[in-house]
């Protein structure tokens, strides 16, 4: 279960985060996670509560963002949903050669801390930046 590890990752993470900032806990924490990106939400979930036990996070709210896989055909430029198991051929125009445009995704979007409700985009940038990519 490599969700355990990304769970891990997640909350040291928001705790650094929490640390910078002066926060002795955190609210939320939110994720945008692909749907082709081989991670099961609920077990994401178990592990994130399991990981923060004695932690600032102890109690924070695990926020995931399922993104839905979508395809663009090189050939014909139609964007698609490729489905699980992908299939990565166009349903327009049969080509083969299509790209991945979403589905891949797993990272921090943000982290709420308690001060007036201040949140951390991408978990370590200053509040009202966006980071990309921070897990």
């Amino acid at each position: 279960m490599h969700e355990l590890s990304i769970a891990a990752a997640v909350v040291e993470s928001a705790q650094d985060t929490a640390r910078r900032h002066g926060a002795s806990s955190v609210e939320a924490v939110r994720l945008r996670v692909g749907e082709l990106s081989g991670v099961v939400a609920d077990a994401l979930r178990f592990s994130f509560e399991v990981v923060t036990e004695g932690t600032v996070l102890a109690g924070a709210e695990l926020v995931v963002e399922e993104v839905p896989a979508r395809a663009r055909c090189t050939a014909c430029a139609l964007e698609f949903a490729p489905g699980t198991p992908p299939r990565l051929w166009c349903p327009e125009c049969g080509e083969g050669a299509t790209e991945l445009v979403a589905g891949r995704e797993l990272e921090i979007v943000d982290v709420t801390l308690p001060l007036a409700g201040a949140s951390c985009r991408g978990g370590s940038a200053p509040q009202g930046e966006r980071q990309e990519g921070a897990a």
